[in-house]
């Protein structure tokens, strides 16, 4: 059933618009930048007559839901940067308001806002498991390993009302599916049985994303997500439970976080985690200027720093889109980077990979076409 905040219409607020910070209080953006596919954009402009004083008198932003119409499950990719070719994603938008997320964008293409949007009004795709097992079942698929959470967390908030990454679970289990889970959310544990069974069949691997290990730094940055404890105490009970953890040191911020890279990495071995990787901060479309506008609130000391120290690794600009480039950067500072992160993860073993299986796969006899034809007389 819907929860009835579904129900209730979103607020519209004009692109360009900063609120005031009690008015976004657990938000990541400052302001909801215009959609880069709109013709025409809205600002908020002060004529003189008070005319902005109500957005002082409006109640702080809720968080609304909307269905997803779509009508596929699977999302498909041919990027050489990334090591898995489909992926799963139950919501678009995401509530945990990260301000550095590469997902913002394609909030475009749903006419929305890349800024507070993003993070306040999403979609759900309530027919997800039911569409998933649709195209598992069809004639000459080959299973790879499926990304859950590529885009959006499948355990943002709204997945304890809504339970949709779980229903994924329980479709991919029946029909031996190896599947990479990605979060920064403790509610992975929840789905703990599930995960625990898949692990036994050498189907499944979480990887948590840990940013930083300073909390106050992390409730600017990812206001609505974990704290930085409380996902290493998450990876410390999946390894407990031998289940596979990966920790993501994602992503590495230069002048802002990547002096923990080394901290991050040794307490995530302690915590149980086998493997490690790590991302350099990517900034596409309206994501420069919104990480600018955040970073002027959040970090005006060091703003300036931070900024040119991306454009030494972004061959001179804020963002380089190019393959090969996108997840690592390029120049001295980015090569120093990738070469801390080598040198820690051999020194904390966590340069361990084992691929996942994909020889479990297999149709229920139940869900097969014949069965169920067969079970009409």
């Amino acid at each position: 059933m819907m929860p009835d905040r579904a129900a209730r219409p979103a607020a519209t607020l004009p692109s360009g618009t900063v609120l005031p910070a009690s008015l976004r209080h657990g938000r990541g953006a400052v302001d909801n930048p215009a959609n880069r596919f709109d013709r025409q954009s809205v600002g908020a402009f002060d004529d003189g007559w008070e005319s902005l004083a109500a957005f002082a008198e409006l109640p702080p932003l809720a968080t609304t839901l909307s269905r997803d119409a779509t009508r596929s499950a699977i999302s498909w990719n041919q990027s050489p940067d990334i090591g898995f070719d489909r992926a799963v994603n139950p919501y678009r938008g995401c509530e945990h308001g990260c301000i550095y997320c590469y997902a913002r964008p394609t909030h475009a293409y749903l006419g929305y806002s890349p800024g507070l949007d993003f993070e306040t009004k999403l979609l759900f795709k309530p027919e997800i498991a039911t569409l998933l097992e649709r195209e598992l079942r069809k004639p000459g698929y080959v299973a790879r390993t499926l990304a859950l959470g590529s885009n959006t967390d499948p355990y943002q908030p709204v997945e304890r009302t809504l339970g949709l990454t779980r229903a994924v679970l329980e479709v991919l289990e029946r029909y031996g599916h190896p599947v990479s889970i990605v979060t920064k959310s403790a509610g992975v544990l929840r789905d703990l049985d599930i995960l625990r069974r898949l692990a036994a069949r050498n189907l499944v691997r979480v990887h948590l994303s840990v940013t930083t290990l300073d909390a106050a730094l992390a409730r600017a940055m990812e206001p609505r997500a974990a704290t930085p404890s409380r996902r290493l105490a998450a990876v410390a009970a999946l390894a407990s439970e031998g289940v596979p953890v990966s920790v993501l040191a994602a992503p590495m911020i230069p002048g802002l976080n990547d002096a923990e890279l080394e901290s991050i990495l040794q307490a995530a071995a302690r915590a149980g985690a086998r493997e490690a990787g790590y991302i350099l901060l990517r900034l596409p479309h309206e994501l420069k200027s919104m990480f600018e506008a955040w970073l002027a609130e959040h970090r005006p000391d060091r703003a300036a720093k931070v900024l040119s120290l991306i454009r030494q690794t972004r061959a001179g600009g804020l963002n380089d889109a190019r393959f090969g480039h996108r997840f690592t950067g390029s120049g001295v500072y980015a090569d120093l980077l990738a070469r801390r992160f080598q040198r820690a993860a051999r020194q904390w073993g966590l340069d361990q990979h084992t691929p996942l299986d994909t020889s479990r796969f297999a149709v229920p006899e139940e869900a097969k076409p014949q069965a169920a034809q067969l079970s009409l007389l």
